[in-house]
């Protein structure tokens, strides 16, 4: 995984703001600062979580969201660990982790939010029965991703790996003989069109329009690598992100994540 510290790729955008009337300008101002929070995300579909809870939630508990945009998975986290955002919504557990490790820094885990389902896509093929022996799939090159892409096909008896596989050197079984070719996150939706099929998670394949009629194999709900409120160990316990967290796993979130995704985003339970 690559780490770089890059500045978020596009403007902050002020979503939600609340005013408490009753008090002096000054008092006014601090108050607003105290409520409001930066949280880093991609567009979609996490950016689009972030504005509903901004626009039709936050208000009503006093909290401003400013939701600040990015457009790859290397730059949430040095962004958090910079303190340009308060906290970031793109990844999960195991990502998380692994950037700690590499980056000797400790982030924390809020709780989980949504899982992005990562999917199976192809333009040619309907069903796993027709992928053919020796077809071409593109899978993420991330050690997270590329792991969790494995598993979901060792789950469906393509190949076989170790119990915690990283890369395609720890498949141990390829029956079918399934040429991987490893592809940066951000370009599989346009590896689905040059190879047999290729693994996507929702976060490229939602924008991509890829859709449920190009998906031959999914996760499921029991899946280990939903979508986590990351922060840092000093705002854990700030009363914003605790805020911010109960929106995020609300029965209206979960309302608008159903209605909004049609099952390619599930919402915790």
């Amino acid at each position: 995984m690559r780490l770089t510290r890059t500045l978020p790729l596009a403007a902050v955008a002020a979503l939600a703001l609340t005013a408490c009337g009753g008090a002096s300008d000054d008092a006014g101002t601090a108050e607003a600062e105290t409520d409001t929070i930066r949280v880093g995300a991609l567009a979609v579909p996490a950016g689009d979580m972030l504005r509903f809870v901004a626009e039709e939630l936050a208000p009503a508990e006093g909290l401003t969201v400013e939701f600040v945009e990015f457009s790859d998975y290397n730059t949430p986290n040095p962004a958090l660990t910079d303190g340009d955002v308060d906290a970031n919504l793109f990844q999960n557990t195991t990502f998380m982790e692994t950037y700690n490790e590499a980056s000797g820094e400790d982030l924390v885990s809020v709780g989980e939010v949504y899982l992005p389902r990562m999917g199976l896509y192809s333009n040619d093929y309907d069903s796993l029965d027709e992928l053919p022996d020796g077809a071409t799939v593109a899978i993420p090159n991330d050690p997270t991703n590329e792991g969790r892409a494995l598993k979901l096909l060792a789950a469906e008896g393509l190949i076989e790996t170790t119990d915690e596989p990283i890369t395609v050197n720890d498949i141990t079984a390829n029956p079918r003989n399934i040429e991987f070719v490893e592809i940066e996150n951000a370009t599989l939706p346009q590896a689905v069109e040059d190879q047999d099929a290729a693994i996507v998670t929702a976060a490229f394949a939602l924008p991509a329009g890829l859709t449920e009629d190009q998906q031959i194999l999914a996760e499921e709900s029991d899946s280990d690598y939903y979508n986590v409120l990351t922060t840092t160990p000093e705002l854990a316990d700030d009363p914003r992100i605790a805020t911010l967290f109960e929106l995020l796993t609300s029965e209206e979130m979960a309302q608008f994540i159903t209605d909004e995704y049609q099952g390619v985003i599930i919402p915790v339970e």
